[in-house]
Protein backbone atom coordinates (compact mmCIF):
# COMPACT_ATOMS: atom_id res chain seq x y z
CA UNK A 1 0.00 0.00 0.00
CA UNK A 2 3.00 2.59 0.66
CA UNK A 3 4.58 1.93 -2.71
CA UNK A 4 1.55 3.18 -4.55
CA UNK A 5 0.69 6.29 -2.02
CA UNK A 6 4.69 6.78 -2.89
CA UNK A 7 4.56 6.14 -6.34
CA UNK A 8 1.40 8.76 -6.50
CA UNK A 9 3.48 11.81 -4.28
CA UNK A 10 6.70 11.38 -6.73
CA UNK A 11 4.19 11.38 -10.20
CA UNK A 12 3.24 14.98 -8.85
CA UNK A 13 5.39 17.57 -11.18
CA UNK A 14 7.92 19.24 -8.31
CA UNK A 15 6.84 22.78 -8.18
CA UNK A 16 2.99 21.73 -7.53
CA UNK A 17 4.62 18.80 -5.08
CA UNK A 18 6.19 21.09 -3.04
CA UNK A 19 3.64 23.13 -2.76
CA UNK A 20 1.05 21.34 -1.57
CA UNK A 21 3.29 19.14 1.07
CA UNK A 22 3.71 22.74 2.03
CA UNK A 23 0.23 23.33 2.89
CA UNK A 24 -0.81 20.06 4.38
CA UNK A 25 2.17 20.43 6.50
CA UNK A 26 0.88 24.11 7.33
CA UNK A 27 -2.21 22.82 8.17
CA UNK A 28 -0.96 19.82 10.22
CA UNK A 29 1.19 22.43 12.42
CA UNK A 30 -1.62 24.47 12.94
CA UNK A 31 -4.00 21.69 13.76
CA UNK A 32 -1.08 20.62 16.65
CA UNK A 33 -1.11 23.85 18.10
CA UNK A 34 2.39 24.03 17.23
CA UNK A 35 1.70 27.02 15.09
CA UNK A 36 -1.11 29.51 15.26
CA UNK A 37 -2.60 31.12 12.08
CA UNK A 38 -2.25 34.64 13.42
CA UNK A 39 1.52 34.00 12.90
CA UNK A 40 0.91 33.04 9.57
CA UNK A 41 -1.14 35.85 7.93
CA UNK A 42 0.51 38.71 5.68
CA UNK A 43 0.55 42.65 7.03
CA UNK A 44 2.87 45.08 5.24
CA UNK A 45 3.27 46.14 9.14
CA UNK A 46 4.14 42.64 10.50
CA UNK A 47 6.37 41.70 7.08
CA UNK A 48 8.56 44.73 7.26
CA UNK A 49 8.31 47.33 10.52
CA UNK A 50 8.82 43.90 13.24
CA UNK A 51 11.23 41.92 10.34
CA UNK A 52 8.65 39.04 10.46
CA UNK A 53 9.36 38.25 6.47
CA UNK A 54 8.62 34.67 6.73
CA UNK A 55 5.11 36.26 6.32
CA UNK A 56 5.26 36.78 2.85
CA UNK A 57 5.47 33.46 2.08
CA UNK A 58 3.38 31.54 4.87
CA UNK A 59 0.10 33.31 3.50
CA UNK A 60 0.14 31.26 0.44
CA UNK A 61 0.54 28.17 2.38
CA UNK A 62 -2.04 27.98 4.98
CA UNK A 63 -5.47 27.24 3.39
CA UNK A 64 -7.32 26.37 6.42
CA UNK A 65 -7.45 23.85 8.95
CA UNK A 66 -8.01 20.20 8.75
CA UNK A 67 -11.42 20.26 7.04
CA UNK A 68 -13.22 19.07 4.18
CA UNK A 69 -12.82 22.86 2.78
CA UNK A 70 -9.35 22.22 2.85
CA UNK A 71 -9.63 19.05 0.87
CA UNK A 72 -11.53 21.18 -1.36
CA UNK A 73 -8.25 24.18 -1.67
CA UNK A 74 -5.90 21.43 -2.21
CA UNK A 75 -7.54 19.34 -4.95
CA UNK A 76 -7.92 22.56 -7.11
CA UNK A 77 -4.30 23.51 -6.40
CA UNK A 78 -3.19 20.35 -7.18
CA UNK A 79 -5.34 19.57 -10.21
CA UNK A 80 -4.87 22.50 -11.72
CA UNK A 81 -1.16 23.77 -10.74
CA UNK A 82 -0.77 20.28 -12.21
CA UNK A 83 -1.83 21.19 -15.47
CA UNK A 84 -0.35 24.16 -15.97
CA UNK A 85 3.07 22.52 -14.91
CA UNK A 86 2.72 19.43 -16.81
CA UNK A 87 1.77 21.07 -20.33
CA UNK A 88 2.32 24.97 -20.68
CA UNK A 89 5.39 24.47 -18.48
CA UNK A 90 6.53 21.41 -19.54
CA UNK A 91 10.19 20.93 -18.55
CA UNK A 92 10.33 24.66 -17.94
CA UNK A 93 10.24 24.37 -14.26
CA UNK A 94 11.84 27.82 -13.25
CA UNK A 95 9.16 29.39 -15.83
CA UNK A 96 6.68 28.07 -13.61
CA UNK A 97 8.30 29.17 -10.84
CA UNK A 98 8.39 33.09 -11.99
CA UNK A 99 4.69 32.51 -12.98
CA UNK A 100 3.75 32.23 -9.30
CA UNK A 101 5.99 34.98 -8.09
CA UNK A 102 4.74 36.92 -10.55
CA UNK A 103 1.02 36.38 -9.31
CA UNK A 104 2.36 36.52 -5.43
CA UNK A 105 4.00 39.70 -5.97
CA UNK A 106 0.78 41.53 -7.62
CA UNK A 107 -1.19 39.77 -4.85
CA UNK A 108 0.88 40.73 -2.01
CA UNK A 109 0.82 44.56 -3.34
CA UNK A 110 -3.02 44.82 -3.95
CA UNK A 111 -3.50 43.23 -0.38
CA UNK A 112 -3.64 46.60 1.61
CA UNK A 113 -7.08 47.13 -0.19
CA UNK A 114 -8.06 43.50 0.90
CA UNK A 115 -9.43 42.22 3.78
CA UNK A 116 -7.98 38.65 2.98
CA UNK A 117 -5.19 38.08 5.62
CA UNK A 118 -4.34 35.06 3.81
CA UNK A 119 -3.70 34.78 0.28
CA UNK A 120 -2.89 31.18 -0.95
CA UNK A 121 -6.59 30.56 -2.41
CA UNK A 122 -6.34 33.96 -4.43
CA UNK A 123 -2.91 32.47 -5.95
CA UNK A 124 -4.44 29.22 -6.45
CA UNK A 125 -7.46 30.55 -8.24
CA UNK A 126 -5.22 32.90 -10.44
CA UNK A 127 -3.34 29.24 -11.98
CA UNK A 128 -7.10 28.15 -12.33
CA UNK A 129 -7.68 31.28 -14.39
CA UNK A 130 -4.84 31.08 -16.44
CA UNK A 131 -5.34 27.05 -17.19
CA UNK A 132 -8.76 28.18 -18.24
CA UNK A 133 -7.66 30.83 -20.72
CA UNK A 134 -4.16 28.80 -22.11
CA UNK A 135 -6.96 26.02 -23.01
CA UNK A 136 -9.96 27.94 -24.57
CA UNK A 137 -11.14 24.89 -26.45
CA UNK A 138 -11.83 22.52 -23.51
CA UNK A 139 -14.83 21.40 -22.55
CA UNK A 140 -15.81 21.07 -19.28
CA UNK A 141 -19.13 19.46 -17.43
CA UNK A 142 -20.17 21.14 -14.08
CA UNK A 143 -22.22 18.97 -11.92
CA UNK A 144 -22.59 16.31 -14.76
CA UNK A 145 -25.58 19.07 -15.96
CA UNK A 146 -24.05 22.06 -18.14
CA UNK A 147 -21.11 21.89 -20.56
CA UNK A 148 -19.11 24.97 -20.28
CA UNK A 149 -15.77 25.52 -22.34
CA UNK A 150 -12.34 25.89 -20.77
CA UNK A 151 -12.63 30.03 -20.19
CA UNK A 152 -15.91 30.17 -18.47
CA UNK A 153 -14.91 27.91 -15.45
CA UNK A 154 -13.65 31.18 -13.17
CA UNK A 155 -16.82 32.91 -13.88
CA UNK A 156 -18.41 29.88 -13.14
CA UNK A 157 -16.80 29.34 -9.78
CA UNK A 158 -16.76 32.68 -8.59
CA UNK A 159 -20.36 32.76 -9.34
CA UNK A 160 -20.71 29.70 -7.20
CA UNK A 161 -18.92 31.23 -4.39
CA UNK A 162 -21.30 34.13 -4.49
CA UNK A 163 -24.53 32.60 -4.58
CA UNK A 164 -23.61 29.13 -1.90
CA UNK A 165 -21.50 30.91 0.42
CA UNK A 166 -22.26 34.43 1.43
CA UNK A 167 -22.03 36.86 -1.24
CA UNK A 168 -19.36 39.52 -2.65
CA UNK A 169 -17.38 39.26 0.32
CA UNK A 170 -17.33 34.85 0.22
CA UNK A 171 -15.87 35.65 -3.61
CA UNK A 172 -13.78 38.23 -3.27
CA UNK A 173 -10.73 36.25 -2.99
CA UNK A 174 -11.46 34.44 -6.59
CA UNK A 175 -11.82 37.64 -8.03
CA UNK A 176 -8.71 38.86 -6.67
CA UNK A 177 -7.05 35.89 -7.89
CA UNK A 178 -8.96 36.46 -11.26
CA UNK A 179 -7.47 39.46 -11.54
CA UNK A 180 -3.97 38.42 -11.29
CA UNK A 181 -4.08 35.69 -13.22
CA UNK A 182 -5.14 38.37 -16.47
CA UNK A 183 -2.39 40.66 -15.21
CA UNK A 184 -0.14 37.47 -15.72
CA UNK A 185 -1.63 36.24 -18.90
CA UNK A 186 -1.95 39.85 -20.45
CA UNK A 187 2.08 40.66 -19.33
CA UNK A 188 2.81 37.41 -20.56
CA UNK A 189 0.78 36.42 -23.27
CA UNK A 190 -1.25 39.40 -24.66
CA UNK A 191 1.33 41.90 -24.73
CA UNK A 192 4.82 40.29 -25.66
CA UNK A 193 2.88 39.07 -28.96
CA UNK A 194 1.99 42.72 -29.51
CA UNK A 195 4.98 44.42 -28.75
CA UNK A 196 6.88 41.68 -31.41
CA UNK A 197 4.74 42.35 -33.87
CA UNK A 198 5.26 45.96 -33.79
CA UNK A 199 8.90 46.47 -32.75
CA UNK A 200 10.27 42.98 -33.43
CA UNK A 201 11.24 42.84 -29.07
CA UNK A 202 11.33 39.29 -27.94
CA UNK A 203 8.99 38.42 -25.09
CA UNK A 204 9.51 38.85 -21.48
CA UNK A 205 11.80 36.26 -20.67
CA UNK A 206 12.43 34.31 -16.81
CA UNK A 207 15.56 36.01 -14.96
CA UNK A 208 18.46 34.14 -15.04
CA UNK A 209 18.77 33.85 -11.00
CA UNK A 210 15.11 32.14 -11.40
Amino acid sequence: MAQPVEQWITDIPPVTRTWVVLAVATSVLVECQAIAPIQLYFSWKQAIMKMQIWRFATTFFYFGPLSLDLAFHLFFLMRYSRLLEENSFSSRKADYVWLLCLCATFLLVISPLLTLPFLSSSLAFALVYIWSRRNPSIKMSLFGVVTITAPYLPICLVGFSWLLQGGFQAAVGDLVGMLAGHTYVFLQDYWPREMWSKTGEPEVSTPAFV
